[in-house]
């Protein structure tokens, strides 16, 4: 291979490893986002409304108590998630929370009362 033909091919080598890079210069992660435990706790007024909203919650996790929902959810679910949960809101009244959980901190959870089974969340990482 001639020194020119190197050349050129560390400069594609570089100029794809720069595509691979976010704006701030931190590299994207490698192979498939990991999941992330996301409580979600909501207030809503309206029963119509309250009830749509419980309803997309179970296609993303487990109920655990009337308005609190524990979801086990990749970066992008999530983004769907508040996508398709946004547009059933109405933001004057209702209160929706998203509260994302470490791996360190799933495990120091205290339930008490009739919810005592806590699903496993195998592979939740920080956010």
């Amino acid at each position: 291979m001639t020194a020119k033909r190197r050349t050129e091919k560390r400069g594609r080598s570089l100029l794809l490893r720069l595509l691979r890079e976010e704006p701030t210069g931190e590299k994207k992660p490698a192979g498939r986002a990991k999941r992330q435990l996301v409580v979600v706790s909501y207030d809503i007024p309206e029963d119509r409304r309250r009830t749509k909203v419980c309803n997309l919650l179970k296609d993303y996790g487990q109920r655990v108590q009337y308005s609190v929902f524990e979801c086990e959810l990749r970066p992008r679910d999530l983004q769907r998630l508040k996508e398709r949960l946004k547009p059933l809101l109405d933001l004057e009244e209702d209160d929706v929370r998203f509260y994302r959980l470490c791996q360190e901190c799933r495990p120091k959870a205290v339930v008490w009362g009739p919810y005592k089974r806590q699903p496993q969340w195998e592979g939740a990482i920080i956010s």
